[in-house]
């Protein structure tokens, strides 16, 4: 029985070119695009500007150890702020370093000359970027400046090494050293991604059914049973599903080598377990909102809200209370917490137990709603 109806949900996929493209296409291309694009882990040389109105040896070096910097490339300079601003809107740079006339001078006297950089934080990780070199620069030029000068007091070595730096800081970046961004973010945007397609094309290959008035013949394939129909229907997707968060498990940890702490086989359950719940998700929706293009349009918006509330966009813990609460709704959260707790972090599995069960139940919840479902399919007219 649920052979027969698998073979013709493989048939009706390979009727339709877009059915079975929506399950292999936008997988295929996000895991290609996303890892080439962040391939360097974090955007660099960037375009930025100087303004240098001293012109001196001082500021000259300046300009040069900030173009040595990972992420910034000076590729222009100019005589007045005036002119780097309308670079900065034109599009040009992301920010500018204005060093004031006089600089060199007031350094010369002890004094604490201004300088100032300018970034366009509309592009937020563009500016953060730029900010973080340029901040680093000013304060080592401003160490340097101050060892000089104590040395030319007299200073010993120990003094000014207590002066410059008074209290010592030992940084430990834990379970992401690299700071890379791509590690982060794609092993959570792309099965973001294989989950909302699972979800769009669950609703619509049920939809699709009441659309052509072909449930009864559906339905009749398993004397009326919604529950082997529905299991039978669902497997070529589930399948094809799998195999594809498979190919993204094997592309980010096998080919990119990407840290696997935990070891393969926590990943793949949670993948396995993110498509089977993305589909009883999809079923569920379905139930709610019979019309297909209501219930397309409520797993687009869930499917996509789920980017934002999953918490690898934005940190759970800085949303609030009703925030954290609800996206406990969204199966992405929840493959999210045992990527970090297994992937990154290497911790047990037994961690993320709490993770794993929520994952099997948004798969088990259509059983509650499966005659509803059987009902509402009969009854249901669709209107174009």
């Amino acid at each position: 029985m649920l052979i027969t109806i698998a073979l013709r949900e493989c048939r009706r996929m390979t009727r339709e070119p877009l059915y079975l493209m929506a399950i292999i296409l936008p997988p295929l291309l996000c895991y290609v695009l996303f890892t080439s694009l962040m391939a360097a882990g974090l955007p660099t040389r960037l375009p930025a500007a100087v303004v240098d109105m001293d012109g001196s040896s001082t500021s000259r070096a300046m300009v040069r150890n900030l173009g040595a910097f990972q992420h910034t490339d000076i590729v222009a300079h100019y005589p007045s702020a005036h002119e780097a601003f309308d670079a900065m809107r034109r599009g040009e740079v992301y920010g500018f370093y204005l060093i004031p006339q006089g600089t060199e001078a007031e350094v010369m006297t002890g004094e604490s000359p201004l300088v100032s950089f300018y970034l366009n934080y509309a592009y937020l990780i563009a500016g953060s970027l730029l900010y973080e070199d340029m901040r680093t620069l000013s304060e080592l030029t401003d160490a340097g400046i101050g060892m000089q000068l104590l040395y030319a007091h007299g200073a010993a070595s120990w003094q000014v090494e207590a002066v410059l730096q008074p209290i010592a800081l030992e940084t430990h970046p834990l379970h992401n050293p690299w700071l890379n961004y791509s590690v982060y973010l794609n092993n959570t945007l792309m099965p973001g991604v294989l989950a909302l397609m699972v979800l769009l094309v669950t609703v619509y290959s049920i939809g699709t059914e009441v659309k052509h008035g072909t449930v009864r013949q559906w339905l009749a394939m398993s004397n009326g049973q919604i529950l082997p129909a529905m299991v039978g229907k669902m497997l070529p997707q589930t399948t094809l599903f799998i195999f594809m968060a498979l190919l993204g498990n094997a592309w980010l940890y096998g080919y990119l080598h990407f840290p696997l702490e935990g070891g393969v086989w926590p990943m793949l359950m949670a993948s396995t377990l993110l498509v089977l719940a993305s589909q009883g998700l999809g079923v569920i929706l379905f139930c709610l909102f019979p019309w297909m293009r209501m219930a397309m349009s409520a797993a687009a918006l869930w499917g996509v809200m789920s980017f934002s509330i999953s918490g690898f966009s934005f940190p759970a813990m800085g949303m609030s209370a009703d925030l954290q609460a609800l996206n406990h709704l969204f199966p992405l959260r929840h493959y999210f917490l045992i990527y970090t707790h297994s992937a990154l972090n290497g911790y047990p599995i037994h961690d993320t137990a709490g993770a794993y069960v929520a994952l099997s139940l948004f798969s088990l919840l259509p059983l509650l709603c499966l005659k509803r479902l059987r009902r509402v399919m009969l009854t249901y007219k669709y209107m174009e």
